[in-house]
C-alpha cells in the first residue's frame, strides 16, 4: 500500500496545458469521421466483464473522471467530443490487473475491485494517468507510428512518451514511459487503429503507461 499511496501523491500535480503531439518523419493522417472514443468504448455495454483483453477499466476511468468533473473542466472531455483530433494508447483490463499487483502485491482478478483499487488513487491522479495516454492535437494511424522511431509525444498531461520501432512490418511498437525501473509496454498490433477514419484513433497496449518514477 505504500507504493499505492506513492503513486497518487507523485500524480496529484496540476494538469499541464495541452500540447500539440511531437512526431518524427511521419505524415499526420485527416480522417473526416466525428465519432468518439468514448462513444467507442461504451458501445459494448459500458459494464465489466472476464475479458481481461478488452477495455472496461479504462473506459469505466473515463466516465469517472468525467462524472466528476461539475466545472466541465477536465481535458478527459475531449474524448467525447469527437471533433478534436487525438490519439489515445488504451491499456487493456489485464494491464490494469498488472498495475494493481506492481502497487499493492496482490493479484486482483475481479475487474470491478481492480477498478475499485484504481479508483483509490484518487480521481485527481486517475485523471492524470489517463491524460498521459492521450496524444491531442494529431490522429496518429499505426502507419503513422511505424515511421515514427525515435519520436517524443506530448501528453495531454504534458510529459512525453517515447516510441521505440523494433519492426515496421509485422509491427512491433514500444512506447517508453517515464518510469524507467518497469517494463515498457508495446503497442497490441491485434488492436491498432481503433475508430479509424475519424478524427479520434485509438492503439491498445500491453500495461499502463507510468507519467512518474514508481
Amino acid at each position: 500500500m505504500r507504493m499505492f499511496r506513492r503513486l497518487a501523491l507523485t500524480l496529484a500535480l496540476p494538469l499541464a496545458v495541452v500540447a500539440p503531439a511531437a512526431t518524427a518523419s511521419a505524415s499526420v493522417s485527416e480522417p473526416s469521421g466525428t465519432r468518439s472514443l468514448a462513444e467507442v468504448l461504451t458501445a459494448d455495454g459500458n459494464q465489466f466483464d472476464r475479458n481481461a483483453y478488452d477495455y472496461d477499466i479504462v473506459t469505466e476511468a473515463v466516465l469517472a473522471v468525467i462524472a466528476a468533473d461539475t466545472d466541465g473542466n477536465s481535458p478527459v472531455r475531449l474524448l467525447a467530443d469527437g471533433t478534436v483530433p487525438l490519439t489515445a494508447f488504451i491499456p487493456n483490463d489485464r494491464a490494469f490487473q498488472v498495475l494493481v499487483k506492481d502497487l499493492t502485491g496482490r493479484w486482483v482478478r475481479d475487474e470491478a475491485a481492480v477498478f475499485s483499487a484504481v479508483a483509490g488513487l484518487g480521481i485527481d491522479t486517475v485523471e492524470n494517468v489517463l491524460l498521459y495516454h492521450v496524444v491531442p492535437g494529431a490522429t496518429l494511424t499505426s502507419r503513422d507510428a511505424v515511421g515514427a522511431n525515435g519520436a517524443q509525444l506530448t501528453t495531454a498531461l504534458g510529459p512525453t512518451i517515447g516510441v521505440r520501432v523494433l519492426s515496421r512490418w509485422l509491427p512491433i511498437i514500444q512506447l517508453r514511459d517515464q518510469d524507467p525501473s518497469d517494463v515498457d509496454p508495446f503497442v497490441n498490433p491485434f488492436a491498432l487503429d481503433v475508430n479509424r477514419g475519424n478524427a479520434q484513433i485509438a492503439h491498445g497496449i500491453t500495461f499502463v503507461l507510468r507519467p512518474a518514477d514508481l
